[in-house]
């Protein structure tokens, strides 16, 4: 990684201005960790000012990282500190991090690519099976012992397209019918 937290700071102050999922009630909760946690950071009366209601969210969140880049070092890691303990998944999402993570090993890391439709390990045959075995039962369950008899014969040409075992059953719940 090598950058300083102040230099992470600068790089990250555009996305944290442009954040919608900082609120002004995440933006609070920030000040008064650095605030209350550490007061040679940000003490009673810059925690007041970075607190008006008025002034929207963006706005202060912007004026509270061009005050911690002033402030140095120590207040840039304390700042991250208290956006990954309150915002986590802000924190996550900060150029610097997603940058840290793309650059890791990725025989260790694996990226996991997302796609849009994600189909199992077995493919269409399968599904096709399934929904062949389902068709099956609910023609099973049609065609129970209190319908016509007729409707075993269905049940012995829907067993054509299915799988050996399933074509087995029908078959055999088709014979059994005959019979009586």
């Amino acid at each position: 990684m090598g950058d300083s937290f102040l230099e992470q700071l600068i790089e990250d102050s555009a996305f944290l201005k442009a954040e919608r999922r900082l609120d002004t009630e995440l933006v609070d909760k920030l000040i008064l960790q650095l605030n209350r946690i550490y007061p040679q950071i940000l003490s009673d009366k810059e925690a007041t000012k970075f607190r008006n209601l008025d002034v929207p969210a963006s706005v202060r969140v912007g004026e509270l990282l061009a005050h911690l880049r002033g402030k140095g070092e120590e207040a840039c890691k304390e700042f991250y500190r208290a956006l990954h303990l309150h915002v986590e998944e802000v924190y996550y999402s900060l150029p610097t991090r997603l940058r840290l993570r793309d650059s890791l090993d990725p025989l260790a890391y694996p990226r996991v690519c997302q796609q849009r439709h994600v189909m199992n390990d077995r493919g269409p045959l399968f599904f096709l099976g399934c929904f062949s075995v389902a068709v099956g039962m609910t023609l099973l369950y049609y065609y129970s012992e209190a319908k016509l008899t007729r409707g075993s014969r269905a049940l012995g040409m829907a067993g054509l397209g299915l799988k050996k075992k399933a074509q087995e059953v029908l078959i055999w719940y088709t014979e059994e019918r005959l019979m009586k």
